[in-house]
């Protein structure tokens, strides 16, 4: 008792050397993860930038071998414009690009044609290049550029310069052509690289603030739930370019011949990593029920934090196992212990935001047995099935505990129905 009084009254010199061991701790441990994902960035952009070195080259030595010696300067930038694209765009992007030079020619060639050549012609030319690609297109974007960059070279060089439109279109055509095969057979990525790279970022900053709130129940700290939810609430530029990871790596696996192989692997890891960002939502959820848990002082059973933790340990097997292509044994069975220990948690007691809690991370349990491959059905089941079991430890069922009772001498005693009971007594009256 003597011990537990000395470490629970503590000094706050002691308590302010405790939260900056903590606070250093938790800095070493993001500046070991942003530099790897420095590190990443850079060999994305450094790939990115020889891609569009060797698609300019090849662009440009097609340009003249076909159409002769000259200046095609639209050819290798149409293929930079390509590569230099979001990953997951490009085969639109040089769509678009070829649908915006051919309306750009027919504007331009036609009200030329009735209006004839000058500076308000060529601002009209523009006005209506522009309107029609919107309309066509429904948005901005590369082809509403290319229409109108195409119009102004129709509106003004036209007239000085006769038959820019073939030379024009043929730029475009083998630009876009050359940057879609560069990124498709000559350099194309690693899809799951690309996604890897992507959802590190997330599943790191997820598991960490799990960690972080589960610490937080352990020595009821109501302000590290708080900055943990923070924290969490800061995701969503990471999810938006999970997102865009996810869409340039179905781009490399369905146009990349070399890399169809990865096709099984992809879907596998985009499934699972699909489930993520509703985590994400439970997981703030959790973390601001146990921050207002421990501002009403609220009791916090044991298992609670243990419950919060292994569901961040589920998390960091799931991405182990999406990025080397293990099964998802393992996975699952982190998720069950988790929801045994819910269950566990919930038979130990809690009230009202401490049930919110419970029910949150057994939600998150399902979501992440989903992401294995589990219908949701059988997730459910399986998660009613481990937190029941976990409530049954602390406090079994009634039926469980009506067994028979036994007296001091070791016979038994009469009982309700399935006890049994002692045989009845002899009367005088009987044979």
């Amino acid at each position: 008792m003597t011990d537990r009084r000395a470490d629970t009254v503590r000094s706050p010199m002691d308590r302010a050397v405790e939260r900056s061991a903590h606070a250093l701790a938790r800095a070493r441990a993001e500046g070991g993860t942003a530099g790897r994902v420095r590190l990443r960035q850079l060999e994305v952009t450094a790939v990115i930038a020889v891609q569009a070195g060797l698609a300019a080259a090849l662009a440009a030595l097609l340009a003249q071998w076909l159409l002769g010696p000259g200046a095609h300067v639209f050819a290798p930038a149409a293929a930079v414009g390509t590569i230099a694209t979001a990953i997951g765009q490009r085969a639109r992007r040089t769509f678009e690009l070829l649908v915006g030079v051919g309306l750009g020619i027919v504007v331009g060639d036609l009200l030329r044609y009735l209006l004839g050549s000058g500076s308000w012609q060529t601002g009209l030319v523009v006005t209506l290049a522009i309107a029609t690609a919107l309309l066509v297109a429904g948005r901005g974007g590369a082809l509403v550029g290319q229409a109108g960059g195409t119009a102004v070279l129709i509106a003004t060089l036209a007239p000085v310069q006769p038959g820019l439109e073939l030379p024009r279109i043929f730029d475009a055509l083998v630009g876009g052509l050359v940057g879609l095969f560069v990124v498709a057979l000559l350099l194309p990525v690693n899809p799951i690289r690309v996604l890897d790279r992507a959802t590190e970022p997330v599943v790191a900053r997820l598991t960490a603030q799990l960690d972080a709130v589960a610490r937080a129940l352990t020595r009821r700290d109501a302000d590290a739930a708080q900055r943990a939810l923070e924290d969490l609430r800061g995701l969503e530029p990471d999810v938006g370019r999970l997102n865009e990871a996810l869409s340039g790596a179905e781009e490399v696996v369905t146009i990349a011949p070399v890399r169809w192989h990865r096709r099984a692997q992809y879907h596998r890891y985009a499934d699972a990593v699909a489930h993520l960002e509703r985590l994400i939502l439970y997981a703030r959820s959790v973390a601001r029920r146990s921050a207002t848990a421990l501002q009403y002082d609220e009791p916090v059973p044991p298992a609670l934090p243990d419950a919060v933790g292994r569901l961040g340990d589920a998390v960091r097997e799931l991405h182990r196992a999406c990025r080397v292509g293990a099964d998802f044994t393992r996975t699952r069975q982190l998720v069950e212990e988790g929801a045994a220990l819910a269950g566990r948690a919930w038979g130990q007691g809690v009230r009202t935001f401490g049930e919110a809690m419970i029910s949150d991370l057994r939600t998150a349990d399902s979501e992440l047995l989903r992401a294995t491959g589990c219908v949701a059905e059988e997730a459910n089941r399986a998660v009613r099935r481990a937190a029941g079991a976990g409530e049954a430890e602390v406090r079994p069922p009634a039926r469980a505990r009506m067994r028979r009772r036994v007296r001091a001498d070791g016979r038994g005693v009469p009982g309700r129905a399935g006890v049994p009971r002692r045989p009845p007594s002899r009367t005088s009256g009987a044979a």
